[in-house]
């Protein structure tokens, strides 16, 4: 009987949950509380607006924000933040290109659209939000017609660097970008100098977008901010998992 009531109860709260764009600053600065509250307070990271209980900066007012939202309680429980290649002109450039070389991707970086500063609360972190925050995203590349989702997924490096050498290398070995899609760290780690026996568990951001069918674009970036290394993802639309593409870019 408990395990129905607990059943029943995670069912509700997935109903519970709605999916959007943020439609004002209001809503905004929610996702801006969140992002503050998972990275600065749960993560550590060293952030601009370290005062201000707000995750903030230049590339905000230039993004579109994606909310998931907790329709009961009304709070924003899960967010993730899109930059398409004609806003990232207005600004001089995609957020990753701080930490990233994107020379090789000039030939497609009309056609990009970049996520970023994803995450979920601590509270939610079953799997719904996630399913719905692909979902949203989907939804938006299927209205703006863009080929290609790039982002970052950060691993920490809490541990010296471990645990991101490992993944890099077996990911390295399984799902590399082709060439001409490689992207070079500002801030390499350094690989040969890191790695253990550990066993190796892939987190699950980049399970996500390895399970959709991206690749990783090369080394790791080290965010000094963030205490994390860097993995560039890159998703092509085209040829994302055929599985995902019917459940995600078909619907209608």
């Amino acid at each position: 009987m408990l395990e129905q009531q607990s059943l029943s109860q995670a069912q509700a709260r997935v109903k519970a949950l709605s999916v959007s764009l943020a439609r004002d600053a209001v809503e905004v600065r929610e996702a801006q509380r969140l992002r503050y509250r998972v990275f600065a307070n749960e993560m550590g990271a060293q952030l601009k607006s370290a005062t201000s209980g707000l995750d903030q900066d230049e590339f905000d007012p230039v993004c579109e924000h994606l909310i998931v939202r907790d329709t009961g309680s009304g709070e924003v429980v899960g967010t993730y933040r899109i930059l398409p290649a004609e806003r990232a002109l207005q600004i001089g450039g995609f957020y990753s290109e701080q930490e990233f070389d994107f020379s090789r991707l000039t030939h497609i970086r009309a056609r990009m659209v970049e996520i970023g500063r994803s995450c979920v609360h601590p509270d939610y972190r079953g799997g719904a939000v996630v399913a719905l925050l692909w979902s949203g995203l989907a939804d938006y590349l299927r209205r703006s017609g863009d080929d290609y989702l790039i982002g970052c997924a950060s691993v920490s490096m809490s541990d010296g660097g471990h645990v991101a050498a490992n993944l890099y290398r077996k990911l390295s070995n399984e799902v590399m970008s082709p060439v001409e899609w490689r992207v070079f760290p500002r801030s390499p780690l350094p690989l040969d100098r890191m790695g253990n026996d550990a066993r190796i568990v892939v987190p699950p951001l980049i399970k996500g977008y390895l399970r959709v069918g991206a690749y990783i674009c090369g080394e790791p970036n080290w965010d000094a901010d963030f205490n994390c290394a860097d993995f560039m993802m890159l998703l092509s639309i085209k040829t994302m998992n055929d599985q995902y593409a019917r459940h995600f870019m078909n619907k209608s």
